[in-house]
């Protein structure tokens, strides 16, 4: 594919968005980029996209996306304990868990259903239900945009956090992730600390709980929660979790009983955002042609025809009440471009 001009965006962001792209390109090798990147106009802006389920576009982009589509997976190191796993950086995240697990590699099975592609997975440093991808992620290999060096990150020099890592704050779009390598297990070791996850199993010793079941309940509860992209246009969680002191928990939970809490480490805690957008009266309302989800107050939903100023707007709007409220702001989870 040749570089593109003026493209809509609208079906490369799962929020249905439609704003445009000065240029595009799709990046099926490693090799295919730095030509284009050199064929760009000079200082044009840079941005990579992989599926488009971690971002909201609020105008036109004026410059050049580089919409991740490297395929591939391989198996390349098998043990009787262990196994290291290579994925493209465009390969579709929960077809890569499937495969996994289709395998017997086991260790993502709580990130199952997660909308985006691999490359994506270590920006946002993506988890739920007690386990994040950093956790089993070996190398990261990624195009230096800027010199157009081929380079490698282990997991440790990644600065994992939160929904955080380095390609997501000091070093966004100078990386375009090619690859990531994963270190999985061959013997189970399932994580169901969750209460969603807990109550759905409940009727079953743990010891009874194959990967493939766990991945099954993570993805029934996730469709029981969450609308899918498909039909009603959504980003999944708007806003992060929180995390307090244990202190300023304590106050908080005085003030607001029932405010759930997990554990961070013996200092901090994360509250849930979702429950407080709740208690603020958000859930299930609408404004224009965007809203709150009426089934989990996390998600803002594009009902059709909104624009991401529109999305903004309301996201803002639920960040003043929650401030207000709580006297705590919450950070939002997708690139707001």
């Amino acid at each position: 594919m040749a570089l593109q001009e003026n493209i809509s965006l609208r079906p490369y962001n799962t929020f249905g968005v439609d704003a445009r792209a000065r240029y595009f390109f799709s990046v099926t090798t490693p090799q295919r980029l730095r030509p284009v990147v050199e064929e760009a106009p000079g200082g044009s802006p840079l941005f990579v996209l992989g599926g488009g389920s971690n971002v909201l576009f609020t105008r036109d982009f004026e410059g050049l996306v580089l919409k991740n589509d490297i395929m591939g997976r391989a198996v390349i190191e098998d043990g009787p304990d262990m196994v290291r796993v290579r994925a493209g950086g465009g390969e579709d995240w929960h077809a890569f868990v499937k495969w996994c697990l289709q395998h017997g590699f086991y260790g993502l099975e709580n990130l199952s259903l997660i909308p985006g592609t691999v490359g994506a997975a270590p920006v946002q440093n993506i988890g739920a239900y007690g386990v994040e991808v950093g956790e089993r992620i070996e190398v990261v290999e990624a195009i230096d945009l800027e010199s157009g060096e081929s380079c490698c990150f282990p997991a440790g020099a990644c600065d994992f956090a939160y929904r955080s890592s380095m390609f997501k704050h000091r070093c966004r779009n100078r990386f375009f992730i090619t690859a990531v390598t994963f270190r999985l297990d061959r013997t189970a070791r399932l994580v169901t600390s969750y209460a969603d996850v807990r109550q759905a199993l409940a009727d079953r010793p743990t010891a009874a709980v194959t990967p493939q079941e766990l991945s099954e309940t993570i993805c029934a509860i996730r469709r029981r929660k969450l609308p899918d992209p498909k039909e009603v246009a959504n980003a999944g969680s708007f806003f992060k979790n929180p995390i307090v002191t244990r202190a300023r928990y304590r106050e908080l939970a005085d003030r607001f009983p029932g405010l759930p809490a997990y554990p961070v480490d013996d200092q901090q805690v994360k509250i849930a955002a979702g429950w407080m957008i709740d208690h603020c009266g958000w859930k299930g309302r609408r404004i224009g042609a965007c809203g709150v989800y009426p089934r989990q107050a996390l998600v803002l939903v594009n009902y059709g025809g909104a624009t991401g100023g529109d999305i903004l707007a309301l996201a803002e709007a639920v960040q003043a009440s929650v401030a207000k409220i709580f006297d705590i702001r919450l950070e939002p989870e997708p690139l707001i471009l």
